[in-house]
């Protein structure tokens, strides 16, 4: 199975082959080292033919490979092939000259061999642990477009800057049911518009959590299955509206696998660049902004920080909500014109996104619906949330977090409509991102899901909500959601609410 990757800047194609994180050129360049390495082990009569391809499969390919841009995880792989290059070679062109052959004594070229082929070896190793995210193919009957906005509430200051005139501005991404594209329709760029902006915000991301931006050049590689402005699917139907907030540090597009399954169903899904918080917003005018938000070590300082962040995130989302309100205005829904139901608006967002979304619905009753991905609740827990909630969960013990849990069971207990808790087995913070597609896969960090379960899991469950909340399709969300994980059911019977425990079913 081949995954195609339209590569803009040289007008080919990049194939990932599924299971193995690595493209056709990188697999050749593989194998052309690894012949190169056994070929000293070969019989006098194969020898000379094995070397004699490897080299032309290996210098071939490194070729390409620098033109079309080599990952790091393959100079490794050239450096063992550079290393038992000469050893190699060397046996050919003395007999060519008519020089005696010389090889060294199998116990003294073992060892050499078996390093060189652990070099090489780090290669498709390295491929796994970061590779180039391969986006799940959406499941929908619907194509997925997308398309980039940007807006400026001129109402708002912008708080994060000391200019007196400076306005708050926010970067949109809308992913929509789409018409099917003709074969061969170039597909979007992840975390940009273009590749440049895609590596500004990749380097961005990888700064923030430590990581040199080297390690993760596979992400801003990555397309994904939408296109960008594709026309919009249907005969007129009308859309409901999912908003979306990111993780703090986080950017409008680090759902993406997500935002295109709710859309191939049917949804509109509106992601945010918060400027100043998300790790870089790249502007329409060329200028990029970088965080300027920043954790202190105190817990106290960072919880009043966290409010004040959470408050704007969600003044964000008001103000998206009543743009796409008016869409003729400035544009904004371009091919999706006349096509948005904002009578139906969910509102979500991941870790401090959540929170955000959390927030917005206590202010904003036009938002019919709340979706936290393990989101810690930030500010006030008043008024009450009049909207069915789902929160899904890592488990969290007291150990890990005492706070975490309580706050959030008093929001849920407290709205004034049936919400839900799920806590997902498996789960790790970066499970309810797109994470697990391009980062080791270590427990610890993206959870024990994998890198096929973990999108499908976070889709299932919230379309399964979603339908519900907004579709008002018949049956009880509460049994689909208890085959994921443990879930407890909030009914807000009386002032205290009460609780339906659900385990795991299977």
């Amino acid at each position: 199975m081949w995954h195609r990757v339209p590569r803009p800047e040289d007008g080919r194609v990049t194939e990932t082959i599924a299971g193995l994180y690595m493209s056709p050129l990188e697999f050749l360049a593989l194998l052309g080292a690894v012949a190169l390495v056994v070929a000293r082990w070969l019989s006098p009569a194969a020898r000379p033919r094995v070397t004699i391809a490897a080299v032309a499969v290996l210098v071939l390919s490194a070729i390409v490979l620098s033109v079309v841009g080599i990952r790091w995880q393959m100079l490794p792989v050239l450096a063992g092939a550079a290393v038992a290059l000469p050893f190699t070679l060397s046996p050919l062109l003395r007999r060519r000259t008519g020089r005696p052959a010389w090889r060294a004594r199998w116990w003294l070229a073992l060892p050499g061999s078996v390093a060189c082929l652990g070099l090489t070896a780090t290669g498709p190793v390295a491929a796994w642990a970061f590779p180039v995210p391969v986006f799940p193919e959406p499941s929908g009957r619907f194509a997925v477009g997308t398309r980039v906005v940007q807006k400026t509430d001129p109402r708002r200051p912008e708080t994060f800057t000391a200019d007196p005139h400076d306005r708050r501005t926010v970067v949109i991404q809308l992913w929509y049911p789409a018409q099917k594209s003709p074969a061969g329709a170039q597909r979007a760029q992840y975390l940009g518009r273009t590749e440049h902006e895609a590596r500004t915000v990749s380097d961005a991301l990888a700064r923030q959590v430590g990581l040199p931006g080297f390690l993760v050049d596979g992400v801003p590689r990555a397309h994904t299955h939408a296109v960008f402005n594709a026309p919009a699917a249907g005969e007129g139907e009308r859309f409901p509206v999912v908003l979306f907030s990111p993780g703090s540090g986080g950017v409008r597009t680090q759902n993406t696998a997500w935002a295109e399954e709710l859309a191939s169903h049917g949804y509109v899904v509106a992601g945010l660049d918060h400027p100043y918080d998300s790790a870089a917003v790249v502007l329409a005018d060329g200028r990029t902004i970088h965080t300027k938000t920043a954790s202190t070590g105190d817990r106290d300082k960072d919880g009043k920080l966290a409010v004040d962040w959470t408050a704007v995130r969600a003044a964000d989302l008001s103000f998206v909500l009543t743009q796409l309100d008016h869409p003729d205005r400035g544009g904004i829904a371009g091919p999706l014109t006349g096509r948005l139901d904002t009578g139906r608006v969910a509102v979500t967002g991941h870790s401090m996104g959540g929170a955000a979304a959390l927030q917005a619905a206590r202010q904003d009753r036009r938002f019919d619906a709340v979706i936290d991905l393990d989101g810690y609740p930030h500010g006030p827990a008043s008024p009450s949330l009049h909207q069915p909630t789902l929160a899904l969960t890592q488990a969290v013990t007291p150990g890990t977090d005492p706070h975490y849990i309580p706050r959030l069971t008093k929001a849920l207990k407290l709205s004034t409509a049936t919400s839900y808790r799920l806590t997902i087995p498996g789960a790790a913070h970066l499970t309810f991102m797109d994470g697990p597609l391009y980062l080791p896969p270590v427990p610890s960090i993206v959870g024990s899901l994998g890198r096929t379960d973990s999108p499908h899991v976070v889709a299932a469950t919230t379309l399964a909500f979603l339908d519900t909340a907004l579709r008002h399709k018949p049956g009880d969300p509460a049994r689909v959601l208890s085959a994921y994980g443990n879930l407890s059911v909030y009914h807000p019977d009386n002032d205290e609410g009460t609780v339906t425990l659900i385990d795991r079913v299977g």
